[in-house]
């Protein structure tokens, strides 16, 4: 069995992916937090043990600056195999001819059929790009135990959650954790509120700039997003903090919810294990159906990739419902193979029920709409939670940069 190499941002990773060889698969990654860089540990194990040919090496990288190097990686000398997202941040990479069609391969593994939801999300023009391997669901993650202390019920409306958030800040507890100093954060909120009120099909128009920003309804999404921001029922100075950074306030009872997917759950403390709860955003009008966020991970082949030959070997691995079954258990996530086994995890099944009951769903602000759009899209939101008096200004800057990344026709 191979030894697994990791390597961290730098330098050395990009220099030693340029030198793969025959027989060398160069894989780069970004499941960093502890949870998927077990998970993944053990997936490359099992796989050099499969193909003892095959000499995997495995590049480990932040999340962060790894969604910043992709970009040149796949236009200079590319990794074999890349991790990376479904919806349009896939298919930006392959209008740009810079992911190889497996459409061959999903014919041939019968995966329409086996992974049934997510054949939209990976396809362009009718072809595949990729293997999905896990989606989770968004929702509010939140204390039990200070909900039952205050007497507060699951809201299941918008008034409701109001009048939750208005009970926790008058008792000192700082209603929603959240940290937008990596922008993305903030879009949740922008999504939920968008698909709350205004609906899917709207909210996928508007991430395919068929719709302006100073367009009243969108203005509609950022007044209800107000009546959270001006009372102060967001966690202070959350520009300061990352996601990671803002999970703190939840777990130390100084914050009681958290708008966040389910990738949060393997850190839950031990000792809270039972104190924490999870319930679906909020309805705000009756009359449209809830859809959901359901964000889901892939790995690509780079068509520039010098060693697809076994690139393709190991997307069929990781396309397997016991791979899937091996990834998920880890990262206590929803595996895409139907013939995978979901873990056994409380949020998991609520997730699958929600995700079952749900109007539709979408990957996630940055993964549905073009790249700098969603860029300063996300600057927007986060401004906008800082100093919601700009409202004005920033509706007109996004309209601005919709017409010219849409190159809309005025």
């Amino acid at each position: 069995m191979k030894k697994l190499s990791l390597f961290c941002i730098g330098a050395l990773a990009s220099v030693a992916a340029s030198l793969s060889y025959a027989g060398t698969l160069v894989i780069n990654s970004d499941q960093a937090d502890p949870a998927p860089k077990k998970a993944f540990a053990e997936v490359i194990k099992k796989f050099e043990a499969e193909n003892p040919d095959i000499k995997v090496q495995y590049n480990l990288y932040d999340k962060e600056g790894y969604k910043t190097a992709i970009r040149n990686w796949l236009v200079t000398s590319p990794p074999d195999v890349v991790f990376w997202y479904a919806g349009n941040r896939m298919k930006t990479f392959v209008k740009k001819g810079l992911f190889e069609d497996v459409s061959g391969m999903w014919k041939k593994e019968g995966l329409k059929k086996l992974m049934p939801s997510a054949v939209r999300a990976m396809t362009v023009n009718d072809k595949q790009y990729g293997i999905p391997y896990t989606y989770y669901q968004w929702g509010i993650y939140y204390r039990k135990d200070i909900f039952a202390k205050l007497g507060l019920k699951v809201p299941k409306t918008w008034k409701e959650f109001l009048a939750v958030n208005a009970k926790l800040k008058a008792n000192d507890i700082t209603p929603i954790t959240i940290g937008t100093k990596y922008l993305w954060p903030a879009a949740g909120w922008f999504d939920y509120l968008d698909l709350r009120i205004n609906g899917l099909k709207f909210h996928m128009d508007l991430m395919d700039g068929k719709i302006a920003y100073t367009d009243p309804r969108v203005r509609k999404v950022f007044e209800y997003w107000d009546q959270l921001v001006k009372p102060g029922y967001f966690l202070k100075n959350n520009a300061s903090y990352s996601w990671q950074e803002a999970q703190p306030f939840l777990y130390n009872g100084k914050a009681a919810m958290y708008l966040i997917g389910n990738f949060i759950t393997p850190n839950f403390p031990k000792n809270l294990e039972n104190k924490m709860g999870f319930f679906p955003f909020p309805t705000i009008n009756p009359k449209v159906p809830d859809a959901e966020e359901a964000p889901m991970d892939t790995v690509n082949i780079p068509s520039k990739a010098k060693n697809k030959k076994d690139a393709r070997k190991f997307l069929e691995f990781m396309a397997r419902a016991s791979t899937q079954t091996l990834v998920n258990a880890a990262l206590l996530q929803i595996p895409t193979n139907k013939d995978a086994h979901a873990p056994n995890d409380v949020f998991l099944k609520e997730g699958e029920k929600i995700l079952k009951a749900a109007s539709g769903t979408s990957q996630f602000y940055d993964r549905d709409t073009d790249p700098a759009m969603a860029r300063e899209g996300m600057k927007g939101f986060q401004e906008f939670m800082m100093e919601p008096n700009r409202l004005d200004s920033i509706l007109k800057r996004l309209e601005r940069v919709r017409e010219r990344v849409f190159k809309v026709q005025n």
